[in-house]
């Protein structure tokens, strides 16, 4: 079943973001707190997948945030949202 989702997905380049969408998205992260729930959209080998749950982890020395038990860099997230986190 692996092997099939695998091949079903669907592969696209990862997205640069501007100046001024980081910025917005920085300012986002500041926000995200340990337990808090969250959803982010992030870029994931070929393709990009959400996740939603409570965050487990913000670390920001290591620039990584863990969602459920899915470990994600900073530099791989294009968006998070979530109750507490602003809008554009």
């Amino acid at each position: 079943y692996d092997l099939i989702s695998e091949r079903e997905r669907i592969k696209e380049p990862r997205r640069v973001l501007s100046e001024e969408e980081a910025a917005v998205l920085s300012e986002k992260l500041k926000c995200v707190r340990k337990g808090s729930v969250l959803k982010a959209v992030y870029y994931n080998v070929d393709a990009y997948e959400t996740v939603e749950g409570f965050v487990s982890t913000v670390d920001f020395t290591f620039r990584t945030l863990t969602i459920i038990k899915t470990k994600i860099r900073f530099d791989d997230i294009f968006d998070v949202s979530g109750p507490g986190i602003p809008e554009e």
